[in-house]
């Protein structure tokens, strides 16, 4: 387990970069990494769980919050970033915010039925080839394709 320090949160610019926590959720069955993709709210495009950072809280803790809460998944974060992407999120009147998302593995130990998020996306395993050809970003695309937790860095 990596040791992270709290995050503090200071205050932000309206053009500033925004960091957003992503959670690559994942498990292993017969050998073959399957990764978890959920729809997002809006367009339901296919994407992994992420959130804004919580004051007082890791990197990882808040992968594992962001996993439960979008896609029902109970597991662990080790606390290594697997690598970054960049997108812009569009918010509500606003212009499209710049950000950077840090992805975090989290080993999926049990799927709950219900969880936060359950009647606003859908979920879905699927091998980490498929989920790189479903999601627009193509940052996250090449961190899903060679994601294998079998090999340790």
């Amino acid at each position: 387990m990596i040791k992270q320090l709290p995050v503090t949160l200071p205050a932000a610019q309206k053009g500033d970069v925004r960091t957003q926590i992503a959670a690559l959720c994942y498990r292993v069955r017969n050998g073959k990494v399957q990764v978890l993709l959920v729809t997002s709210r809006g367009a339901g495009r296919w994407i992994v769980p992420k959130g804004w950072p919580m004051h007082g809280k890791t990197p990882a803790a808040m992968a594992e919050i962001e996993a439960w809460e979008e896609g029902g998944v109970r597991g662990r974060c080790d606390g290594r970033c697997l690598g970054v992407y960049s997108y812009s999120k569009q918010i509500d009147g606003l212009a499209a915010l710049p950000c950077l998302a840090m992805v975090y593995p989290v080993e999926v130990r049990d799927l709950a039925r219900n969880y936060p998020e359950k009647s606003q996306r859908k979920r879905k395993w699927m091998s980490r080839k498929r989920a790189a050809k479903l999601v627009d970003e193509p940052e996250l695309s090449r961190i899903l394709r060679d994601f294998d937790p079998r090999v340790r860095a």
